[in-house]
């Protein structure tokens, strides 16, 4: 008996037989003919029997499985008997309960640590089917089961179709945000490219706003210099219009019995002798005198033309036939006082002067002359003196005379000056 030994299904390890067993067949034994020997003799072959068919039926049923593959799988084995009645199966139950009471050894091929393990898992399948059985039992007894899968289902269905048209209103309002989106991207885009353009135009603006400043600057500092131009000839106009140009440019004055004219005296004195380079220089700047006059009267003289040239004025005959020069100034080679051509061209002179005054004289406001000219006798009269008249001819006449003469004149000249000035200023 010793030499048989079986294997856990489970584990696949060796069984140890039990020492008790052994130490209790012991005494046995030595008596032969015992009926426990004999008893336990048929046991133990009807055991072994029993133990050797289960584990040859056991690698039967696997089909070449080994015992690994079959861990979980417990088949209590007995002898095989194709009729089974009542009693065997209530003795098979009541094996069972002393099984699991611990009052009976289990015959069957496995280890204590697997039987541990099967009894554990047992208990838990056992402890879930109590649960099961208990929650049925307490829907069961509510009556609520099926109503309530049913309303639990009606009341699915309800709020799937809600969320149905939930999803459908947000897929709507997905759709309408998109559009959204895209057309304020486009605005978004069509903003961007209007700001670049306005950008720009305000660069070119502020560029174009810099060069016409600096234009503006530049054309204010012209105008400003223009304005300064423009007042400084204001203020030289206003000065030269207050300016007696026939006064400032011939200065009349007298120089005790002499006229002097721009320096120049015209006449001599025994007393008070003149050179005949300055009576002729006096002459001619008395010559150009008239000629503005006459200019200014708007005046063309008839018989004389009259040509100032300084010290060598001369007047030019007018008359057909008779071009003739005559001199304002003396000649060397005559005789002093005994120059006819010089006393013809003083009287000539006489002559043109008194045209002017004739011209000048025409209207309310026209020009009166304190020495009246008789240029046919070539004399002027003092109207003031008892009438008295003075040639201007050096021959037949003495020094003193001439050159009162010549006074006279020159005080006419003074107040012709007056009048062309009065008239110039109201042109």
């Amino acid at each position: 008996m010793s030499s048989l030994r079986f294997l856990c299904q489970r584990c696949s390890q060796p069984l140890k037989p039990r020492p008790s067993a052994e130490t209790e067949d012991a005494p046995a034994q030595g008596e032969p003919g015992d009926p426990r020997e004999a008893s336990a003799i048929s046991w133990e072959g009807t055991e072994s029997e029993k133990l050797q068919g289960s584990a040859s039926c056991a690698s039967l049923l696997a089909h070449g499985e080994t015992p690994k593959d079959n861990a979980d799988r417990f088949t209590l084995l007995g002898k095989s008997d194709p009729m089974r009645t009542l009693g065997t199966i209530q003795k098979a139950a009541g094996d069972i309960f002393d099984i699991l009471s611990g009052e009976r050894v289990v015959d069957h091929p496995l280890c204590e640590e697997c039987t541990d393990r099967l009894l554990e898992q047992l208990d838990g399948s056992l402890c879930l089917a109590d649960l099961d059985c208990e929650n049925y039992r307490r829907r069961l007894r509510s009556g609520e089961l099926a109503g309530e899968d049913e309303a639990r289902r009606d009341a699915l269905r309800a709020a799937l179709r809600d969320l149905e048209q939930e999803e459908a209103r947000l897929a709507r309002e997905l759709e309408d945000v998109d559009r959204d989106r895209a057309r304020v991207a486009a605005g978004l885009e069509a903003a961007r490219a209007e700001t670049a353009g306005l950008e720009e135009r305000g660069r070119r603006h502020r560029r174009d706003y810099s060069a016409l400043k600096g234009r503006q600057l530049e054309l204010l500092d012209e105008l400003r210099s223009a304005e300064n131009r423009l007042r400084r000839a204001r203020a030289q106009l206003h000065r030269l219009q207050e300016i007696d140009v026939f006064s400032t440019a011939f200065e009349i004055q007298a120089e005790g019995p002499l006229g002097v004219i721009n320096n120049l005296r015209l006449g001599c004195l025994p007393s008070v002798p003149v050179g005949w380079s300055e009576i002729g220089a006096a002459w001619g700047q008395v010559a150009l005198l008239l000629l503005a006059l006459a200019n200014t009267a708007g005046l063309a003289f008839r018989r004389y033309r009259l040509v100032p040239r300084g010290n060598r004025s001369y007047l030019r005959s007018l008359v057909a036939g008779d071009d003739a020069e005559l001199p304002l100034y003396y000649q060397a080679a005559q005789k002093a006082f005994c120059d006819d051509k010089f006393d013809s061209a003083m009287v000539a002179f006489l002559d043109c002067m008194q045209q002017f005054a004739h011209e000048a004289g025409e209207g309310a406001r026209g020009l009166r002359l304190p020495y009246r000219i008789l240029a046919e006798r070539g004399v002027l009269e003092d109207a003031g003196g008892g009438r008295e008249c003075y040639s201007i001819r050096t021959r037949s006449n003495t020094e003193e005379r001439w050159t009162k003469a010549l006074k006279f004149m020159l005080v006419n000249f003074t107040w012709s000056l007056a009048w062309a000035s009065l008239r110039y200023r109201r042109k």
